[in-house]
């Protein structure tokens, strides 16, 4: 195997664990699907690009930078002066950092803006912890250049124990609620410093398979509609009047990186251990597994149950990714997968309907899915047409705008954010 390459500016060095071999045998893209696609770059010179979000009153984006600036993109051009600066205010380094963007559904009214990041610990944060996760809200300027840093709302904070397995994608669901992915809390295994116990002992520790003591290892589904501080928890969430935190969603999770909905359904790309990564389809009050299982597959003890003892939750299913790849294979492999989600535009027809993700070590590649109802997805390859492969050398998101899918990755001209588009005559 090869060295894992490192990223620029803040790494995402524990998203996984090593790298993988460059395949040469990999399988043609599932069929109808194109040989390959090519990608129109919108803006480079990027540093450490993590999240993207598209103004829906104007020809803007806004790309989130690790090391904590918010960029405004306008037509070809990257403004000198960010958006957002809060570099002072971040902890960077290993997987910390400015890590997600939303816009408010109703953005082009109110202007509001919401910004995850890690900070240092702040109150109510144990002794030996990382850092501080932390969840803000922030008005933008009515020509969207610019908002007022000292107006921050603090809507959200999580005792961090690691510096790693943070997630850190937000999205508003069609509900006009919240979603918010939390990684299990970091170290490995879902063990250690910070980790509690739960109802598995065929593996110590367990915040993703416990919804009581902490928030992590979940996607949280929260209000942000509310008035001064904080957020309130919708009546419909799985486990309101049950036992366990409210904010809860779904849980099970190690890792979910990034988050995607198309229409109403949501999914999860949940960053293995170190032999399998996993796209989820996550549904309310779902428990995807970990850290009794990675992908389909039992973690550390076998043989390991399908379903959590009767005394917890009644016996909920442990649910099954519809993607799941291996860290070393054929065709489709990596260390650390990025969701992306289903392609819905019109520049590539042949993709319509097919869910385009890819891996952390992209190494010029993209993957495909066909979704089914049932069982797991057929997946291939789809590569990236050489003049452009070296753009994507490692993919950090995915987002989708007006159907068509965008990808902000890191190549060996720095950071960039490109439009997929079909391969140029």
């Amino acid at each position: 195997m090869k060295r894992r390459q490192f990223l620029a500016a803040a790494a995402l060095t524990g998203l996984a664990g090593c790298g993988r071999p460059i395949d040469e045998s990999a399988e043609s893209p599932l069929p109808g699907t194109p040989d390959e696609v090519a990608l129109e770059t919108l803006a480079s010179g990027l540093s450490g690009p993590l999240d993207v979000a598209f103004a829906p009153d104007a020809n803007r984006r806004y790309v989130a930078e690790q090391g904590g600036l918010i960029r405004v993109h306008e037509s070809d051009s990257i403004r000198s002066t960010p958006l957002l600066d809060l570099q002072d205010t971040v902890v960077t380094g290993f997987e910390q950092g400015l890590l997600g963007i939303a816009l408010h559904p109703n953005f082009a009214e109110n202007r509001r803006l919401f910004v995850r990041y890690s900070a240092p610990s702040r109150a109510g944060t144990p002794d030996g912890y990382s850092h501080t996760f932390v969840l803000s809200e922030f008005r933008v300027s009515e020509d969207g250049h610019t908002v007022e840093e000292d107006a921050e709302r603090t809507i959200m904070e999580i005792p961090q124990p690691q510096a790693n397995h943070n997630a850190g994608s937000i999205v508003f669901g069609p509900d006009g609620l919240l979603f918010v992915g939390v990684g299990d809390g970091g170290a490995g295994g879902d063990q250690g410093r910070g980790h509690v116990e739960d109802w598995y002992d065929g593996v110590a520790g367990g915040n993703g398979q416990d919804v009581t003591e902490n928030l992590l290892g979940s996607i949280l589904r929260i209000d942000v509609d509310t008035d001064g501080e904080g957020y309130a928890v919708p009546e419909d969430n799985p486990l309101v009047g049950r036992d366990g935190l409210d904010e809860h969603y779904a849980w099970g999770l190690r890792n979910p990186w990034r988050l995607a909905f198309d229409g109403e359904t949501l999914y999860a790309g949940d960053v293995g251990q170190n032999r399998y990564e996993e796209l989820d389809r996550v549904e309310a009050g779902g428990n995807y597994g970990w850290n009794v299982k990675e992908a389909t597959h039992c973690f550390e003890n076998e043989p390991c149950p399908d379903s959590t003892p009767d005394s917890v939750r009644g016996g909920e299913r442990l649910r099954d990714p519809v993607v799941e790849y291996p860290h070393s294979g054929e065709s489709v492999s990596g260390i650390s997968i990025i969701a992306g989600n289903v392609y819905r535009g019109t520049a590539i027809p042949s993709l319509d309907g097919t869910f385009v993700f890819g891996d952390f070590q992209a190494e010029g590649e993209l993957f495909v899915a066909s979704p089914s109802d049932e069982g797991l997805w057929d997946t291939s390859v789809l590569p990236i047409a050489a003049a452009d492969a070296d753009k994507l050398q490692q993919i950090r998101a995915f987002e989708r705008h007006e159907g068509e899918l965008y990808v902000l990755s890191s190549g060996n001209d720095g950071g960039g954010l490109h439009r997929l588009i079909p391969t140029r005559e």
